[in-house]
């Protein structure tokens, strides 16, 4: 059994343990508020791209259709983007994200096709070195940056732009953590290449007729790169948000946690305080009656 100094040493301990996680969960909270407010204050402008990118891909086809539209008309070679955290006090949050991108690269792999990553964030980097070493395009880190704008994922969408027009790619796929609600986000696969549009509701009653000057082909030729940076951020904002939300989960779990070992040591101090009271006044009382 501890001594008494050892087990007061352990209480304090956990005491320490039990500030910094509640001083991390109350840090968690406030920055969640913002990252969720930026999250969704980024959302309007990206379904609103996608439903202009929409209409004007309805009158596209062929030949005529930009690349990033239309794709290679092959599915050999994809490129996977694997996006999460840069740090870690998260519970599962980066690993649920990794563990949904695993799954879909290793069900590629087994159908014979050619499958490159990119990681964005430490901690992808750290948990996909090992298992796919020879398969890593490139690594992003974020932790450098303050907050998340369109300069922080144009670097991210150039690469991928580059690699496709390099044809070493034919799909381009997205993992990352969709914010719902600060208990859920959603480990989402999101397909980048050939662009898709979804979540975008028809217009109620008739619809005007447009003509578009310079050609459909020549605006979607300049919005659908510009639309993968957004896809991008808006992702990478989704993340933020998500990481906050499970970082004060995190904390608040570590902190009632501790509370309960605070608790259960200090009983156990108290009672083997009180046993070796019990035993001094014991031998104190029987050296007394052998006199």
């Amino acid at each position: 059994m501890a001594s008494l100094k050892e087990m007061r040493n352990r209480i304090s301990s956990v005491k320490a343990t039990q500030k910094i996680t509640k001083a991390m969960q109350m840090v968690a909270a406030a920055k969640l508020r913002r990252s969720q407010d930026a999250a969704e204050a980024a959302r309007p402008y990206a379904r609103r791209l996608a439903s202009v990118i929409a209409n004007l891909a309805a009158g596209v086809s062929g030949d005529g259709a930009p690349k990033l539209l239309a794709g290679t008309g092959k599915d050999d070679r994809h490129l996977v983007v694997v996006a999460a955290a840069d740090r870690g006090l998260a519970g599962g949050f980066t690993s649920s994200i990794v563990r949904a991108a695993r799954a879909h690269i290793d069900g590629l792999i087994k159908q014979g096709k050619d499958v490159r990553v990119i990681c964005v964030g430490k901690k992808v980097t750290a948990q996909l070195a090992k298992p796919y070493a020879g398969r890593i395009v490139e690594t992003f880190d974020l932790s450098a940056y303050r907050q998340l704008t369109l300069s922080v994922a144009q670097p991210i969408a150039d690469l991928i732009t580059r690699e496709y027009e390099a044809g070493q790619t034919d799909v381009v796929t997205l993992f990352y953590s969709r914010f719902k609600s600060v208990v859920q986000q959603v480990p989402t696969g999101l397909q980048l290449i050939p662009a898709t549009v979804e979540g975008v509701e028809a217009p109620a009653g008739p619809t005007a007729v447009y003509e578009y000057e310079p050609s459909e082909e020549a605006i979607l030729e300049t919005l659908l790169p510009r639309n993968l940076t957004v896809q991008i951020l808006s992702a990478l904002l989704d993340n933020m948000a998500g990481f906050y939300a499970s970082q004060m989960t995190a904390m608040d779990n570590a902190t009632r946690n501790a509370g309960e070992m605070i608790k259960r040591y200090t009983l156990e101090y108290n009672r083997s305080r009180q046993a070796q009271i019990t035993k001094e006044l014991i031998e104190i009382i029987s050296g007394a009656e052998a006199v």
